[in-house]
């Protein structure tokens, strides 16, 4: 279910390539250029503008779907003659642009606001089998299959600062019930004791080298590693575009093609290392020589490795996180040259 802020920014991104001056005008037109929205959702986003409480989010969004018209790269002044909004739909087939609206069935376009991930992922996908999307996986429970011995540690002192609560509770942390994790979870003292912290860094740093060494080893060849990379900065094979904006400012980029991409740029290496945090993390970093103006350039990210639903409940997930600046990123272009 879509947040009512990422209505707003999808949604109000569209709107500002209509060609009005202002969000008023804009939801006085209600223009049926806009497609796939219901009255109902109109008259939430009319309330929430009403309200005041996402005035920064609204004029951000309409001034990047403006840009976005007036843009050489985009609509160049051309008004659309249909912006459709995908919704709240799950996307179909293998697709691996987050295409959030369609622009006279030719203009993909992912409002991406204030947010540097890149991927939601699940750790055998992205680990084991960098990040394809026409293989089958199998699940399991990564920290379990990484760091079993410092999990069951975790789990074991985590029982004992429960010892009071009477949970009934398996011997083993794999034997855990949904229900079992979701009352563990209840019960835990807060803040968590000594043991307990302890045992959590150590599973933290386990599961941080185990899983940075997994990952080199099954880099591959320069092919392999290149491919990585395309699907890691989400390169495709249609180009697209990303409006949005960080804490600083407004983000209007174009995504080139991994056509495009390879004939200016080339791939020099792709460094993996553990990171020792208040959670598992592997960093990762992608030099890149561009061919065009002879110089050579970092990308840096990293991947948290959690519970998708807290501590014992969910299976652990990998966020993909992008921590170079957007607007540096070789083959992330702006959309006015």
């Amino acid at each position: 279910m879509s947040s009512l802020r990422t209505k707003i920014t999808e949604l109000t991104t569209g709107m500002g390539m209509l060609g009005h001056d202002s969000v008023e005008k804009a939801f006085a037109s209600r223009s049926p250029v806009l497609v796939n929205i219901a009255p109902d959702q109109w008259n939430e986003l009319e309330l929430a503008y009403a309200n005041g409480g996402f005035k920064q989010d609204f004029e951000s969004a309409f001034g990047n779907g403006q840009a976005f018209l007036r843009a050489s790269r985009g609509l160049r002044n051309r008004p659309p003659l249909r912006i459709e909004w995908k919704g709240e739909h799950k996307s179909r087939g293998d697709e691996s642009v987050p295409v959030d609206l369609r622009v006279d069935y030719v203009y993909l376009i992912s409002c991406k606001y204030l947010s540097k991930v890149l991927h939601n992922s699940s750790p055998t996908r992205l680990f084991r089998h960098m990040l394809r999307s026409n293989v089958q996986i199998q699940s399991e429970d990564w920290y379990d299959t990484v760091a079993p011995g410092e999990l069951q540690a975790l789990y074991e002192q985590t029982q004992k600062a429960c010892k009071n609560k009477n949970l009934d509770l398996p011997s083993a942390v794999s034997e855990l019930k949904t229900q079992q994790r979701k009352n563990l979870q209840e019960a835990f003292p807060k803040p968590w004791p000594e043991a307990v912290q302890s045992a959590y860094k150590d599973l933290c740093v386990k599961v941080s080298d185990v899983t940075a060494k997994l990952w080199k080893e099954n880099l591959g060849d320069r092919n392999e590693r290149l491919n990585l990379f395309w699907r890691l900065l989400r390169f495709g094979s249609a180009p697209y575009f990303v409006l949005g904006a960080s804490d600083k400012e407004s983000i209007n980029l174009l995504i080139a093609t991994a056509w495009d991409w390879s004939r200016r740029y080339q791939l020099l290496d792709i460094e993996i290392s553990s990171k020792h945090a208040g959670q598992p993390v592997v960093s990762w970093k992608c030099a890149v020589h561009d061919r065009l103006v002879s110089g050579d350039f970092e990308i840096d990210g990293h991947v948290e490795i959690r519970w998708s639903h807290g501590r014992f409940c969910g299976p652990p997930e990998a966020k993909i996180y992008l921590d170079t600046d957007h607007k540096l990123v070789p083959g992330y272009w702006p959309i006015t040259d």
